[in-house]
């Protein structure tokens, strides 16, 4: 899913565009015991609930694409009868009247989500008539042509609140306040099936994780039957050994400086794309030969690639690069410089040791003291 498919799925969880019809929940505590399985009408709810839980969905569904947000394919063997896409299949279908699969759900996350304190399962289901598109871009509600049917649940922590002192108006005195149990910000989640060119996309779904790292891969792999791609750190590690391998003794800083900027540039001329930028194994090939990389060293970095990423996987281009910044580091010394200004670095062979040069322009300061950079005379 990309930017506005997964916008227009946001604004359902509004008051305005509501379209949420049932919610189920299951309270855990840290021994994986149930203490609670309720199922309600979402809209018999009170308004303050409603609009708490508005925040946990779309919370759901925040963050960046091919690190908090990933869309993950179900292999075909998932989609058989007794396959955990049918099982979802199978939850979208009943809309979270059937009890036995609900319990079957929540016995499977309980099973499979790495937590050892409390936490609360959601469920919810609603329909999305998908408003037709006019040639001129404006969305017409009363032109619906398909029904997207859905489910979303969110895995939320749940912690006793942190002591402190507080006013009781009834007592009129400052007393220690009541510790209750909160519910938090999601810590997984998912959206099924899938919405792609605003449509159902049964075969795919949108996975969340409020750690970029994936530390619950196994609860989606686990739980949904999918692979998980490669972590956003392990993605910039894994491309990062690359072109150590093709560049291998031509790994100089203009190379490396120039893979930079031809990244930056290729995430710049897409940045209204909704589309996230990737990169298959034969793009990184090309850029890295563009760089100076020996054609001897590429089938190297191409193998690294199928290892680490896939042959028919792609790395994320705003994994792999620092738009907003660019740093050249030693065990002692770390510069960062504004990725378009990459220029004013260099580095030079000086009495025949190597130096990182910087040319200092405009105002300078150290420390927050503004100095006086040598002029050319005292250079001389």
């Amino acid at each position: 899913m990309n930017k506005k498919e997964i916008s227009e799925i946001k604004k359902l969880f509004t008051k305005e565009h509501c379209r949420i019809d049932h919610i189920s929940c299951c309270y855990v505590n840290g021994q994986k015991e149930k203490l609670l399985t309720t199922t309600d009408a979402f809209f018999s709810l009170p308004e303050e609930e409603a609009y708490k839980y508005f925040d946990i969905f779309r919370k759901t569904l925040s963050g960046s694409i091919g690190k908090n947000l990933m869309t993950m394919e179900f292999p075909l063997e998932e989609e058989e009868e007794e396959g955990r896409q049918a099982f979802l299949m199978d939850l979208v279908s009943s809309s979270l009247g059937d009890e036995d699969l609900l319990n079957q759900y929540f016995d499977r996350v309980i099973e499979t989500f790495d937590y050892a304190e409390n936490f609360l399962i959601v469920l919810i289901d609603g329909s999305y008539d998908i408003p037709a598109k006019g040639t001129d871009g404006l969305e017409q509600f009363d032109a619906s042509e398909y029904v997207y049917h859905y489910i979303l649940s969110s895995i939320c922590p749940v912690s006793l609140a942190k002591p402190a002192l507080a006013y009781n108006p009834e007592q009129n005195r400052i007393e220690d306040r009541v510790r209750d149990w909160v519910v938090s910000a999601p810590e997984i989640g998912f959206l099924f099936p899938a919405f792609h060119d605003r449509n159902t996309d049964i075969h795919q779904l949108l996975f969340y994780s409020k750690n970029a790292a994936l530390p619950n891969a196994e609860t989606a792999e686990t739980l949904l039957g999918c692979v998980t791609p490669l972590p956003a750190k392990d993605q910039h590690e894994s491309f990062n050994s690359m072109v150590e391998e093709a560049l291998g003794e031509e790994c100089s800083f203009d190379a490396v400086r120039s893979i930079h900027e031809n990244l930056t540039e290729l995430l710049e001329e897409n940045k209204e794309n909704p589309e996230p930028v990737s990169l298959s194994k034969k793009d990184v090939s090309r850029l890295l030969s563009s760089c100076g990389a020996p054609e001897e060293n590429l089938p190297v970095a191409e193998a690294h690639f199928t290892e680490a990423i896939g042959e028919k996987n792609s790395l994320m281009a705003s994994n792999i690069t620092a738009l907003r910044s660019f740093e050249v580091k030693t065990p002692d010394v770390t510069v960062q410089v504004k990725p378009d200004r990459s220029d004013l670095v260099e580095t030079r062979l000086i009495d025949g040791k190597p130096y990182l040069v910087i040319a200092l322009t405009d105002e300078v300061s150290v420390n927050g003291i503004r100095i006086t950079p040598p002029k050319a005379a005292e250079e001389e």
